[in-house]
């Protein structure tokens, strides 16, 4: 059987979750909902987690023992999402001062 939150995440791999969901949203161009999103719902950090081990069964199928598990862990924790928060923002700024030297 298979064990959530078995051992806890490492810095390097909340470094490659964060670097793997700001690509993510980057490609999409969704980064002004992004950190709408995360600011109003980073004081329920806790509970996201939390949400996510309760709903492991439906969405183990769709992502992964490994993916459910690994952002389960990073979404328990409220400075996770403010590191996340601040990388899109600092992505984002460095792609406007790009495009705008562009133009």
């Amino acid at each position: 059987m298979l064990e959530m939150w078995e051992k806890p995440l490492s810095p390097e791999e909340t470094e490659r979750l964060i670097n793997r969901a700001v690509d993510q949203i980057k490609k999409r161009r969704l980064e002004v909902p992004a950190i709408l999103f995360l600011e109003m719902h980073k004081p329920l950090a806790g509970i996201a987690g939390h949400a996510a081990v309760a709903f492991s069964p439906f969405l183990m199928p769709l992502f992964g023992f490994k993916n459910v598990d690994d952002y389960s862990q990073f979404l328990s924790k409220r400075e996770n999402i403010e590191m996340l928060i601040r990388r899109i923002e600092s992505k984002d700024d460095g792609t406007q001062e790009a495009s705008e030297g562009a133009s």
